[in-house]
């Protein structure tokens, strides 16, 4: 696989990732990985081999749950339709899978799509044809809100308002999901995490999960800043917490935006790097939502340019080490099998 050409992303270095081999910890642990992505993108494929290959690593993945990124969108139609594209083609590498000639993971077992939630009720037709398109696989939206003034934080593909998830007519699309059983995950900054509680707040019967453990940003004009950031972030997880409907996605944090740098060092980080650069912010998430509201993902493979899978999911473990059997259980495979509505899973 070659380098990725986005300059908002970690370039991928093959490599640089397998300078790094580690004996994978508690090779039995039942996995649900509930964040990846597949694309074929100039300069950068990762499908279904890239993905089986870094599942085979030695972790117990039984399931994942594919979330939009802009891939495979049908190349005609009315323009509000062309995201149903990319529910269509995960739905065909779920069916792949479920076939079990690729092995006993099910890829794709849960499917979020893209839905352009501003168009208000006329959403509602392409929220149907993404359900007719996955199938009964099919779970929820994902609408980008992630804003900031410093045009260096953002992806330019995605140029929501800052007012986005207050706005009437978002929240009159918003108010589809909920009617047709759908999730919503939101990926925001820390900043912005106010508004997700509103939100949530306004749609409490609505399942909503936090991606990224909250978009903690690290870079730019919050380099450096990482005393006065960390107690605000914890401020407004701790507020957004308080709505049940809300659970959180422990990872994400193999990007560039954290700042952690980890990416800079001659050899990929060891699972016990990550462990002890994640910590405070993870163990913060679980102590906020609790196990049962919180889930470990490996936002493959955008997060592949900071840390290979094998040492991603042996960082998870040791962050997990000193939980009970049953928190284990909610971390790694429950929380997301409940909350994405996975067939096969107790």
């Amino acid at each position: 696989m070659n380098a990725p050409t986005q300059h908002h992303y970690l370039p991928v270095r093959e490599d640089w990732l397998a300078s790094r081999q580690e004996e994978i910890l508690d090779p039995g642990q039942l996995i649900i990985d509930p964040h990846h992505h597949l694309w074929d993108r100039p300069g950068w494929r990762y499908m279904l081999d890239e993905m089986l290959a870094d599942i085979r690593t030695g972790h117990d993945v039984r399931a994942t749950v594919f979330i939009q990124a802009r891939a495979m969108h049908r190349a005609a139609g009315p323009e509000a339709m062309r995201p149903v594209g990319e529910t269509e083609f995960a739905n065909g590498i779920a069916a792949m899978c479920a076939s079990g000639g690729y092995g006993d993971v099910q890829l794709c077992a849960g499917i979020v799509g893209f839905a352009d939630l501003r168009l208000g009720d006329a959403v509602r037709p392409v929220l149907e044809a993404h359900l007719r398109a996955g199938g009964d696989r099919f779970r929820g939206i994902r609408h980008i809100a992630t804003w900031d003034p410093e045009p260096a934080l953002l992806n330019p593909a995605y140029q929501p308002a800052e007012d986005m998830l207050d706005s009437a007519a978002f929240r009159q699309g918003f108010a589809h999901l909920g009617a047709l059983g759908l999730s919503y995950d939101a990926w925001l900054y820390f900043h912005q995490i106010p508004r997700l509680t509103a939100l949530a707040r306004a749609f409490p019967a609505t399942p909503i999960v936090l991606d990224h453990c909250g978009g903690i940003l690290g870079i730019g004009r919050f380099a450096g800043r990482r005393d006065e950031v960390f107690p605000e972030w914890q401020r407004v997880m701790r507020d957004l917490a308080t709505c049940p409907n809300v659970m959180v996605k422990l990872g994400g944090l193999g990007m560039r935006l954290p700042g952690f740098g980890l990416e800079m060092g001659e050899t990929a980080p060891s699972s016990e790097q990550l462990a002890e650069a994640w910590r405070p912010w993870m163990e913060a998430c679980i102590a906020i939502f609790g196990p049962d509201r919180c889930m470990f993902e490996s936002n493959f493979p955008v997060d592949k340019g900071g840390f290979g899978y094998a040492a991603g999911w042996n960082a998870f473990k040791r962050l997990a080490a000193g939980a009970s059997a049953e928190a284990k259980a909610d971390l790694f495979w429950r929380s997301a099998s409940r909350f994405y509505r996975l067939p096969g899973f107790a």
